[in-house]
């Protein structure tokens, strides 16, 4: 594989992650030697949920919404977390304090439905409770993926229906958007571009995607894509401000025709994309919009 330099998930190194402790099951170990069972049902299938979450200026971001999709999520799959809400960040919450964060990291809440009698598919062979991890690292965005952009590639495998695999569920089930997104890394790209069964752009393989045309904002309808809270908040700050945000159905051609393009997400925010299946896109070149995009998420984080 190449170099994660341009990846949509890239971050600079930090010395001080070599020393964090991850929080397993109520323990707080070090990182090296965090451990699962292979028995655990996220090993043996990748059965459970998770969410990504941000900390900055001592504030987790949206952590109730956070919440909220963690244990519709759990429901929707039948998983008994285990504990409340409450527990829940309560042990976030610790983890940070025992790390001695307080701005610059992100935080991967994940969730199985625990230790199996024996390895297979079926949850009633599930012993005992879910398992709980808790890894909280600092990472910063690699500004170079800000200054000049990502380039995407559309992948021929495709964003799924909710029937088949619903992709607003935070599933430990990633295995075709791994697909995508090795295609794409084949290809020379930083990310895979995904449309949806129809043929319309849905979002990339770990971010949304967006694109700007004559001063609006493009989204895809959500119908096959993420349910990214950092999504929501770019289009409601986008709407708070009096501007348009669509969120519909578009084409590749149109992608190639727009004015910017750029992908949201938890760790990196807004991050611009300027070249998609080796085509420039707009000027070549973070666009103004694309910053002003970002200028009125950062202010709603703020808020």
């Amino acid at each position: 594989m190449s170099s994660t330099a341009g990846s949509a998930q890239g971050y600079l190194d930090d010395p001080r992650n070599e020393a964090v402790l991850v929080y397993v099951d109520g323990a707080f170990v070090p990182r090296h030697e965090a451990r699962v069972s292979i028995f655990d049902s996220g090993f043996v299938l990748g059965d459970g949920v998770w969410e990504g979450l941000r900390l900055k200026n001592g504030r987790l971001i949206q952590l109730d919404a956070h919440l909220d999709r963690l244990f519709e999520g759990a429901g929707s799959i039948a998983l008994d977390i285990g504990r409340s809400r409450e527990e829940v960040a309560a042990a976030v919450a610790e983890t940070l304090e025992r790390n001695g964060m307080t701005d610059g990291a992100h935080v991967r809440l994940m969730v199985t439905r625990g230790v199996k009698a024996t390895v297979n598919q079926d949850p009633r062979f599930v012993i005992g409770k879910a398992t709980m991890v808790i890894v909280a690292e600092y990472k910063t965005p690699r500004p170079e993926s800000k200054a000049r952009g990502l380039s995407l590639f559309t992948s021929t495998f495709r964003t799924s229906t909710p029937d088949v695999f619903d992709l607003r569920l935070n599933s430990h089930s990633r295995l075709n958007l791994i697909q995508a997104l090795i295609q794409a890394i084949n290809a020379g790209a930083d990310e895979a571009l995904m449309l949806d069964p129809h043929g319309f752009v849905a979002s990339c393989n770990s971010t949304n995607f967006f694109i700007v045309r004559r001063g609006e904002l493009w989204s895809s309808t959500g119908s096959y894509c993420f349910k990214g809270l950092t999504r929501q908040a770019v289009i409601d700050a986008w709407r708070d401000a009096g501007a348009v945000c669509r969120e519909k159905d578009f084409t590749l051609a149109e992608v190639y025709a727009a004015d910017e393009a750029f992908v949201t997400g938890t760790l990196g925010g807004v991050t611009p994309v300027t070249r998609i299946d080796g085509r420039v896109i707009g000027a070549g070149k973070p666009g103004p919009m694309t910053q002003l995009a970002s200028e009125r998420y950062q202010a709603w984080v703020a808020r």
